[in-house]
């Protein structure tokens, strides 16, 4: 599972924190629709971030609204004995708040790097960028000793590519057009609980 449990990207709700939503609104879109290599679009939407305050995370975390039907197709897949991961190239501090709040069993995202309650405009350790996040689904399974063809991943961006294509199941969710037609799955106008 990637962001696609959440209505907006967090970034883009931190660069308006920030007052630089407009650069950090174009970076996003071109990475998505895979002008961009991941990597760097990431750490040139990070680097504007600097300066931010830690406590501004909390107020965007609040403020999160869940896509329709996340906490349903979570709840349900509980039941059923699954587990969840947010395989992301997202936050850690905002995968954390999802893991609490919906009880996903994984999280495996970027870091935010913090010096004295403040952000430095870098990111920590290495990044969650597309060939990563497949080898996070690959090592997951090997952890719950399944095959990759049991495993389920839903993504919407370009970056999400290679995991839908390891995944048994792959589903583009409410996908940007190049995932949309190279997924071989896809829901377009249903909510998260329709998978």
């Amino acid at each position: 599972m990637d962001s696609t449990l959440i209505q907006h990207e967090v970034i883009d709700e931190l660069a308006r924190e920030a007052g630089v939503y407009a650069q950090v609104s174009a970076i996003t879109e071109s990475a998505m629709r895979g002008q961009l290599d991941f990597n760097q679009s990431l750490t040139r939407r990070v680097a504007l971030l600097k300066g931010l305050k830690e406590s501004t995370m909390a107020n965007v975390a609040k403020r999160l609204n869940l896509t329709e039907g996340a906490q349903r197709l979570i709840s349900n897949l509980k039941s059923f004995g699954y587990k969840t991961a947010i395989i992301s190239g997202g936050f850690n501090y905002f995968g954390r708040y999802l893991q609490e709040k919906l009880g996903i069993d994984y999280v495996r995202t970027n870091d935010l790097e913090i010096e004295n309650g403040v952000l430095t405009g870098r990111e920590k350790g290495e990044i969650i960028n597309a060939q990563r996040k497949a080898q996070l689904l690959q090592e997951i399974a090997a952890q719950e000793n399944i095959s990759l063809q049991q495993t389920i991943a839903v993504g919407d961006g370009a970056n999400d590519l290679p995991m839908l294509a390891a995944a048994g199941l792959g589903i583009a969710f409410h996908a940007k057009p190049l995932v949309a037609q190279s997924a071989k799955h896809k829901i377009s106008t249903l909510g998260l609980d329709s998978i």
